[in-house]
């Protein structure tokens, strides 16, 4: 109670505003990524006299989508940054006001200066969450953790190996296999040898988190792709799962809280993003197995023996990682053709 208590009134003395000029502010997000915490979006509106309303995206496609096709339906709206240059080129999205997010100013600069997220010469997108695409390991098969990817390849693992049934992470991650720039791939061919060296391995592929964590339970997995963020859930729920970030590196991704261009609710959204990256409020999301914050004071805030603190708290890790850009639509076409033809040669 006191750490809510701490975390209602600290904002409220920030953002309250006259009931006469609360709003009702749409948020467009994933389902269940943080932003509809029923306990958040209460104490939300209690300090703030504003009520959130949520709509969902399955994919970043669907979002674009929403966008273009309801204008002035949305406030708060959360982009990955690989796809933040383009709905700001499209003018989807407008320019962030950063003195209107005091919790700005605890982002590092790494992070709020992201070249993606600062498309067009100006913040678009305010830095909010982090994680990885790595892999984790069935540690009933493993006396010790691997340190190299390469050990999707070992024969001794043969028919225990899965990854996640997308093409561009598939054609990512061989990227890194073959000591690769995810974001500038030279070698193309060799990525396409890679992964059909890899099919033999695999017993199955992954689509969601659920479907992850069935495959571990009941043994059927030695070792597979996984994110950060649902390995961190995976092992609090007690599954014999270590998360690995592999010596020649893993795949980042970085989500943004934008504001659509059309918005009439301005004060409003920037007053739920700054809510939103508050590290009282990411503290208690950390509890339930958020991704990393992009809050330096809300990730120092964490324990001691937190995932996001123990694993991508350590500079060795980050400096590993190397983080989405955009890809063209020339490219994704690309991947998606080599994956498929992948697959139906098996």
């Amino acid at each position: 109670m006191k750490t809510k208590f701490h975390f209602a009134t600290a904002i409220a003395v920030l953002t309250a505003v006259p009931a006469a000029s609360a709003d009702e502010i749409r948020v467009l997000n994933w389902q269940g990524y943080g932003t509809d915490l029923d306990w958040a979006v209460a104490e939300f509106s209690e300090a703030t006299g504003h009520t959130v309303v949520h709509e969902y995206f399955n994919s970043e496609q669907e979002m674009l989508t929403k966008l273009r096709t309801n204008p002035g339906a949305y406030d708060v709206v959360l982009i990955n940054a690989a796809f933040t240059p383009q709905a700001q080129s499209e003018g989807l999205i407008g320019p962030i006001d950063g003195s209107k997010i005091a919790n700005l100013a605890d982002v590092p600069a790494d992070l709020s200066g992201n070249q993606d997220l600062n498309a067009g010469g100006a913040l678009h997108g305010v830095p909010w969450t982090w994680g990885l695409t790595s892999f984790a390991v069935n540690t009933n098969d493993f006396s010790e953790a691997p340190t190299s990817i390469q050990v999707f390849w070992d024969g001794d693992f043969a028919g225990k190996v899965s990854i996640r049934d997308d093409a561009l992470e598939a054609v990512q991650f061989a990227a890194i296999a073959t000591g690769q720039d995810i974001n500038d791939i030279g070698d193309l061919d060799a990525i396409e040898a890679k992964l059909a060296a890899l099919m033999p391995q695999i017993r199955t592929y992954w689509g969601s988190e659920n479907d992850w964590n069935q495959f571990m339970a009941a043994g059927d997995l030695s070792v597979a792709t996984f994110w950060s963020g649902s390995a961190s859930r995976s092992m609090s729920a007690g599954l014999p799962v270590q998360f690995v970030v592999p010596e020649e590196g893993a795949i980042g991704w970085l989500d943004g809280l934008s504001i659509p261009s059309s918005s009439t609710k301005q004060d409003a959204a920037h007053a739920f993003i700054n809510w939103m990256i508050d590290p009282d409020f990411y503290v208690r999301w950390a509890e339930e197995g958020a991704p990393a914050s992009a809050n330096a004071k809300a990730a120092a805030a964490l324990p001691e023996d937190a995932f996001n603190k123990r694993i991508l708290g350590d500079p060795a890790v980050v400096a590993r990682v190397q983080f989405q850009r955009p890809v063209s639509a020339e490219n994704r076409e690309t991947y998606l053709e080599l994956w498929q033809g992948l697959k139906a040669a098996q």
